[in-house]
């Protein structure tokens, strides 16, 4: 199977697309893959890491306010198309899968003009603009949330098959992952918290005070926290200040490089609501304490994030509400409350669809054989 895939701009748009490119590779391993991005998306550095070529072509996003570049961002969403053809033309694939993110506009645009099988993935609660504007001319969307298609003007076209995942999440159960990490007996309850992979200085304000408060003073916790590396500094620096070197059971670091074992040994998970973020919780059934990114296009964590608030898989706190005091009562009301911690462990269980990069390429398989027949 020959497959162009399209997305970029962020972790959460490319790594689905990878998931679902590894997938068919495992299937048939003699299928060829292409991935069309722009020059300046983390695409650049994720694709050409994962093992698959990269193409790019001229788009950029339209700006929320009023600018001079949405002229420019215009006039490439007019001639971005036809750049796109031409990869398409040299590539001959069997289907399009789009991702997300403004790139996907012109080519899954430009293959579903030329007749080649198209889908796209929406990994969030509301879909982006990208798949609003091309639900009309693809085959079919792929959903990761129940209820994006309600948000969706063809929803006779949406298949839900939730969120493929890179890395194994599944591999190691609770216990498991404890005894290896040596904490099994050693400590009550392991929080886990960051703010995403370059790191966000809200949420590591809040939790080297949480550390210094209250989990110094409670030593049958253990707290890790990854501030994310553009923050690094400033938070070894924080931390030391706070006198948090000599505490034994808080750690900070960097970034966390073995995140599905970190991850299943945890009672409680604190981050952000990226849609890769939370379909790895759910999952885990991990209780979490999400705190939406609001720099984020039109506030889609936010939205992820009120789902999973509104179904009692996880506590909400958005960053306008976080006064002094209010993120330690919030950790402390759900690590102290085992009942409710079992109670959004099962909700948020509920949310969780295994094996969807199977079920994505099943659904291609038979995309492309009913085209070509």
């Amino acid at each position: 199977m020959r497959v162009i895939f399209a997305g970029g701009g962020t972790g959460g748009h490319l790594n689905p697309a990878i998931a679902i490119a590894d997938r068919i590779m495992r299937m048939e391993p003699g299928s060829e893959v292409l991935f069309v991005g722009t020059e300046r998306g983390i695409e650049n550095k994720l694709v050409p890491a994962a093992g698959y070529s990269l193409k790019h072509v001229k788009i950029q996003g339209l700006r929320r306010s009023l600018s001079p570049s949405n002229i420019k961002t215009l006039w490439l969403a007019l001639t971005s198309p036809a750049e796109a053809k031409k990869i398409i033309r040299e590539f001959k694939p069997d289907v399009a899968v789009g991702t997300g993110g403004f790139v996907c506009w012109p080519v899954i645009r430009a293959a579903a003009s030329m007749g080649i099988p198209t889908a796209l993935h929406e990994s969030n609660a509301v879909p982006g603009v990208a798949v609003k504007m091309l639900e009309g001319c693809v085959d079919v969307i792929f959903t990761n949330f129940e209820e994006t298609a309600n948000c969706l003007r063809r929803r006779e076209k949406v298949i839900r098959v939730g969120n493929p995942l890179r890395g194994d999440f599944t591999a190691l159960d609770y216990k498991t992952a404890r005894d290896k990490l040596g904490i099994t007996g050693k400590y009550r309850t392991f929080i886990l918290s960051c703010g995403g992979s370059m790191g966000a200085e809200r949420i590591n304000e809040e939790v080297l005070v949480f550390m210094r408060d209250y989990v110094a003073k409670h030593s049958d916790i253990f707290h890790l926290h990854a501030s994310g590396a553009i923050e690094y500094e400033a938070a070894k620096a924080k931390f030391k200040e706070y006198g948090l070197e000599s505490v034994p059971n808080v750690q900070l670091v960097e970034y966390i490089y073995d995140m599905p074992l970190r991850m299943a040994a945890a009672d409680l998970v604190i981050n952000r609501a990226g849609a890769v973020t939370i379909s790895e919780l759910a999952l885990l059934g991990k209780p979490a304490l999400i705190i939406p990114s609001p720099n984020v296009t039109d506030n889609h964590q936010y939205k992820n994030a009120k789902v999973l608030a509104d179904a009692g898989a996880a506590v909400m706190l958005q960053e306008s509400e976080l006064a002094p005091g209010v993120f330690t009562r919030a950790v402390e009301s759900i690590i102290t409350d085992r009942a409710k911690m079992a109670s959004m462990k099962e909700n948020f269980i509920k949310f969780a669809i295994k094996n969807a990069d199977l079920r994505i390429y099943d659904e291609l398989k038979k995309l492309v054989n009913s085209k070509s027949v």
